[in-house]
């Protein structure tokens, strides 16, 4: 399979447009427009009865005490730890195209609604546990929340945009699903998968 993830080339930085938060000045980071990138797929083999799409940051740190502290850095030699931006499982296979803010236009506070979305079906990413601690934001996000990395991180952080071909037409997920969940279920049931990686960070040492 061959995938294409229009504005994102493999290895280089994402753009902001696609980014939950951007770099700004003085306040480290302001909202970004957040909005999903146009993903086209071909090359699907034999078989297949629908699709998985998947981002993840597996450049996480495990321990996020000192992230987006002032006088604090995170220290690229902490272990890492996947965070998920992006789950639509049950994608019928004559799909072959998501439009660029399809799923995501925005920040949406508090999260945006679950249950099928314009494309599949969307499951739950980890801005969820990241934002559960703040009264304005917290809430359950389902579908494309973008990168938004600690702004005092020394680490480069990588995107994996996925899709993936499968022998099943739904993978029985409903529900407040996660990335873990949707890996499980597709154990077995994975003909063919193409990956393209980008790049993002808030930290201007590294910008």
């Amino acid at each position: 399979m061959k995938l294409n993830v229009e504005g994102i080339e493999q290895g280089k930085p994402v753009p902001d447009l696609f980014a939950f938060g951007v770099f700004h000045p003085e306040d480290r980071m302001s909202f970004g427009p957040n909005r999903n990138p146009e993903m086209s797929w071909e090359g699907a083999p034999e078989g297949t009865k629908s699709f998985v799409i998947m981002m993840f940051d597996p450049d996480v740190p495990s321990v996020a005490d000192d992230a987006n502290q002032e006088g604090k850095t995170v220290s690229k030699d902490i272990p890492r730890v996947d965070f998920f931006h992006w789950l639509l499982v049950d994608i019928p296979a004559k799909i072959s195209r998501i439009p660029e803010g399809e799923d995501s236009d925005g920040v949406t506070p508090k999260g945006k609604d679950g249950g099928s979305g314009p494309v599949g079906l969307r499951g739950v990413n980890n801005f969820t546990q990241f934002l559960a601690g703040n009264p304005d934001m917290a809430g359950t996000y389902f579908g494309y929340d973008g990168p938004c990395p600690p702004w005092n991180d020394e680490l480069l952080h990588h995107y994996h945009y996925e899709v993936h071909a499968l022998d099943v037409e739904s993978l029985g997920l409903s529900g407040e699903f996660d990335g873990e969940a949707v890996r499980n279920a597709m154990k077995g049931h994975v003909l063919a998968s193409a990956r393209v990686t980008g790049t993002y960070t808030l930290n201007p040492d590294l910008r």
